[in-house]
């Protein structure tokens, strides 16, 4: 057993977790990279059908199942774990280092868990890992953004749980596999719970929420791990389910609208995450298999380039310590390195030739159109337009380009952090030269060729119109210093009213009650000092000069103290 673990990717990066605090402070940026490595490796030593099992109860457990469509995922997770290594290898605060790899290593293991209490217990190490990253950054938002992050999951690990006893009843068994396209209790349950990971409104307030407020680098695992795993058991589990369909049009069409609205850098890079699973959900819900290749082949691309991206908006917080486009502007030339690794990751997610969103974005909306869901392949496209105008465009002109809206400093930024996102965009484009090096290992065959004459026209078009269209308008999407509510709205709005009714006026009313009972008993005190003197028949010079209430006064008083005691019982 001990030597199958050593072909266990998700234990291996989580040993990392637990040896960088044993190493010296100087060692552990290059250590970080050791872990990850090791994984990869592991990941590309395993042949398909590879699997590490032990039993738990009577019950079957597989540790460990490598198939293509895992391979494809957890590659991409490794090598995020390594290139974010190598962007934060400047980073001291050893938390956050072994976080990180933490998470990673939840990631890991929820790619190639065979079985439902193996990927729970991995679904909630990425969790609780992943909310140190936010709270690391240590200032007041942050400390609350983590919270509701962490209540947000909280709940989803609890709902999937459920889903998951649920199913063991109603089944007997807790393998992977699956469902069918019916609605039952534990169906239900269990994609609500992955649901809420893959951020599929209205269960995505926790990701524009939290990704801003999280540290510079750890937003950049966070981008990666958390909602592409989810993506992974939507593609295990609900492969074909036409409900997907709808929500993932309608994430794309979301997070795209809110993107445009928002201010804040990483904010847009949020809302923009949201926009792009959609496709990958709508994949999903379509099944093909031209369609769930697309699926995969663009959750390895969105990660790749939205890495790149919150990398380089990473650097932008770095240099100047603002990340909201109204405070930006006018500093291109100080940052010419990241605004042109960023351009490359921003030309990806556009769906531009030669980048990797092309050979991957495309193949979702083509088999949406071989699909005959014309409906879906139009609105898809009108996100992809969406896409290039709030990432491609507004972000980068607003932030770098356009006119300086406040004073600031610019720092220059860390070499290894310029060298992670080099990485990421060789990557991006060497993908989007090459798509054959992708294509060959995704789950089917792909028939499938990216670069016809008509597709380059129809995204020169859509590319062209965009960039006309958002120069005539470019004033009217300048950023606004305001907060951009989207379901938030629901626990935000109400926040007021439902303090002054459950908290104020709770605590006026026991701060009554609280007075009453001192004031009656000082009123008892003050009347039974000598609760016998009234019964004196002989009065002393002392006791005439008393006032004493009567007895009925008295037992007035008591009745009134125990009627209030009573009452507070019940409500309490």
């Amino acid at each position: 057993m001990i030597t199958e673990l050593l072909f266990f990717p998700a234990v291996l990066v989580l040993l990392g977790a637990l040896v960088l605090p044993l190493a010296k402070q100087e060692m552990r940026p290059s250590l970080f990279l050791v872990f990850p490595l090791a994984a990869l490796a592991t990941i590309w030593i395993m042949p398909d059908g590879f699997t590490i099992k032990t039993s738990l109860a009577n019950y079957e457990l597989i540790l460990v199942q490598a198939n293509s469509l895992s391979r494809i995922f957890g590659t991409i997770f490794a090598m995020i774990a390594v290139i974010g290594g190598v962007f934060a290898w400047h980073i001291k605060d050893l938390g956050q280092q072994s976080s990180a790899l933490a998470y990673g290593a939840g990631a890991l293991g929820v790619t190639f868990a065979g079985d439902f209490f193996t990927l729970l217990v991995f679904w909630e190490l990425m969790a609780v890992s992943s909310t140190y990253l936010i709270w690391a950054h240590r200032t007041a938002v942050s400390q609350h953004s983590g919270m509701r992050y962490l209540v947000y999951h909280s709940l989803g690990g609890g709902i999937l749980l459920t889903g998951i006893l649920t199913h063991l009843n109603d089944t007997g068994s807790i393998l992977l596999s699956s469902f069918p396209e019916t609605f039952t209790l534990a169906s239900l349950l269990i994609l609500i719970g992955v649901a809420i990971n893959a951020a599929i409104p209205p269960l995505s307030a926790w990701l524009p929420d939290a990704y801003p407020n999280s540290t510079i680098t750890g937003a950049v695992f966070m981008s990666a791990f958390t909602t592409k795993s989810a993506v992974y058991v939507l593609m295990i589990l609900f492969p074909g389910w036409s409900i997907l369909i709808w929500l993932g049009v309608a994430m794309a069409i979301y997070g795209t609208v809110y993107a445009i609205l928002s201010n804040d850098i990483r904010q847009i890079l949020a809302y923009s995450i949201i926009s792009q699973i959609g496709y990958m959900v709508t994949g999903i819900g379509i099944g093909t298999e031209m369609a769930l290749n697309g699926a995969a082949v663009h959750a390895f691309s969105h990660i790749l380039y939205k890495c790149l991206l919150f990398m380089a908006a990473g650097g932008v917080l770095y240099a100047t310590g603002k990340s909201k486009l109204s405070e930006l502007g006018g500093f291109a030339s100080k940052m010419k390195w990241v605004v042109g690794l960023y351009i490359i990751g921003a030309l990806s997610i556009s769906g531009f030739p030669l980048f990797n969103g092309f050979i991957s974005k495309s193949m979702i909306v083509s088999a949406a159109g071989s699909a005959h869901y014309e409906w879906v392949y139009l609105l898809l496209t009108l996100a992809s337009v969406g896409t290039f105008l709030h990432t491609g465009l507004k972000l980068p002109y607003f932030t770098w380009f356009g006119k300086q809206k406040s004073e600031f400093t610019v720092k220059p930024v860390p070499k290894n952090m310029i060298f992670a996102m080099g990485i990421g965009a060789f990557l991006c484009t060497l993908f989007g030269v090459w798509p054959q090096l992708l294509y060959n290992y995704l789950p089917f065959p792909v028939d499938y060729h990216p670069y016809t004459v008509y597709h380059l026209v129809e995204v020169t078009q859509i590319l062209i119109f965009t960039f006309i269209g958002f120069w005539i308008f470019r004033t009217k999407l300048d950023g606004n210093p305001k907060i951009v509510l989207d379901t938030d709205w629901f626990y935000r709005k109400p926040a007021a009213f439902t303090r002054t009714i459950l908290v104020n006026k709770v605590d006026d009313f026991f701060g009554l009650a609280e007075r009453v009972v001192h004031g009656i008993a000082g009123h008892l005190a003050s009347r039974f000092d000598n609760p016998m003197a009234w019964l004196n028949p002989f009065s002393t010079e002392e006791n005439n000069a008393r006032s004493y209430s009567s007895p009925a006064g008295t037992v007035m008083a008591f009745i009134l103290f125990a009627f209030l005691v009573f009452s507070l019982y019940l409500i309490t």
